[in-house]
């Protein structure tokens, strides 16, 4: 992480159920703990499979227990450190390959140690792997990161679900991964300006369109909202939909922390809804995992997930050649009005460090309405 978004960010023995998570880093990361993050796909688990992933630095194993429950466990052994991913899972307990020491895939308890003899006193059942709560939503396995060494909470919020407005719908799933910290990961996301440069096409919009535009944002819990509005004259998708659908388009944006931006577009009984979120995998890598569900009758699966590519990948390109100049810890800029969003993330983000260490109530850095002028 740069030290240009540190200053940003910057205000003015036995291994027991707790002290088996990741130990905290030496230096902080600038991740934020206690929230639920994308891992994998659901269909990335299949029969006794182990897959591994990494959220938050934090190298994980996953699975699904023979009753179809998934589970999410750090991936090392308490004894030697080996993954456990090199082992294998009978159904309900995952054995490590080096020892065969077994442990309960969903709490992470050892219920049995091989190499024990009958005058050993040791009390397996003390002896945890590290565990993780874990939940499957729309398609993803979504894993709760608390924070290294800390306990969970006794009631923890649900995985984030996407919001649909009818039975019958269609859904797909896209991904790319960004070489940079989870910083610019999130400010690229919501970044309103880039549009015109990074993602001129035929389908999106041109250079030659850009014009001066008008938004007004509120505060929501943990985020903001772009309030419901008619999205921008140069987006064909949006021209294209008001056209079919005979009435006015309506686009609602939210971000939310740690790292979740939503989109409603809806005209009359036609809608489409999207989640992105920005993940960090490790200081210096994220991924954005995408979904999209619509009952746009005439947008085909494979077209969308054609043009959607595309788009992913000038994001992703975009955010490779950032991270070349990053490498040299350049001064960074933050500019009213188009910049403010990313000025709302950091200030978030501060405020509920803040809040967390000293048991405050978080300030939103809004008081309240707020009308954003930019060209784009």
């Amino acid at each position: 992480m740069s030290e240009a978004v540190r200053s940003i960010l910057r205000p003015d023995a036995r291994p027991t159920r707790e002290d088996a998570q990741e130990a905290a880093p030496a230096t902080d990361p600038g991740f934020l703990w206690d929230f639920w993050y994308p891992a994998v796909r659901s269909t990335a688990i299949r029969g006794r499979n182990l897959v591994t992933a990494m959220l938050l630095e934090v190298p994980l194993v996953l699975g699904r227990t023979s009753d179809g429950k998934v589970f999410a466990m750090r991936d090392s052994c308490p004894h030697r450190g080996i993954p456990l991913s090199y082992g294998r899972l009978d159904g309900k307990v995952v054995e490590c390959c080096y020892h065969g020491w077994r442990f309960d895939a969903c709490s992470g308890q050892c219920v049995e140690i091989p190499s024990l003899s009958s005058q050993d006193k040791l009390k397996v059942q003390r002896i945890f792997a590290g565990h993780y709560p874990c939940e499957e939503q729309d398609g993803y396995v979504w894993v709760y990161m608390n924070s290294p060494g800390t306990k969970l909470p006794e009631t923890m919020p649900p995985a984030p679900a996407l919001s649909v407005f009818s039975d019958k719908y269609k859904i797909t799933h896209l991904f790319c991964e960004l070489p940079s910290h989870i910083d610019h990961g999130i400010i690229g996301l919501m970044d309103p300006a880039h549009g015109p440069f990074v993602h001129q096409s035929w389908f999106w919009r041109k250079r030659g369109s850009i014009h001066e535009k008008a938004k007004q944002f509120e505060p929501i819990p943990n985020g903001f909202r772009m309030s419901p509005h008619s999205p921008s004259t140069n987006s064909a998708p949006y021209q294209l939909l008001k056209k079919i659908a005979g009435e006015p388009v309506t686009t609602t944006i939210d971000f939310v922390l740690p790292n979740i931006r939503t989109e409603e577009d809806r005209s009359g009984k036609l809608w489409f809804s999207s989640r992105a979120t920005v993940t960090p995998v490790r200081r210096d890598l994220c991924r954005i995992d995408f979904v999209a569900a619509w009952n746009l009758f005439f947008l085909p699966v494979s077209i969308f997930r054609f043009f959607g590519k595309i788009f992913l990948r000038q994001d992703q390109q975009t955010m490779i050649r950032q991270a070349e100049g990053l490498k040299h810890n350049p001064r960074l800029m933050l500019i009213d009005d188009a910049d403010r969003p990313a000025k709302w993330y950091f200030a978030l983000k501060a405020n509920l460090i803040e809040s967390r260490r000293t048991g405050a109530p978080m300030v939103h850095p809004m008081n309240g309405p707020e009308t954003l002028r930019w060209r784009s």
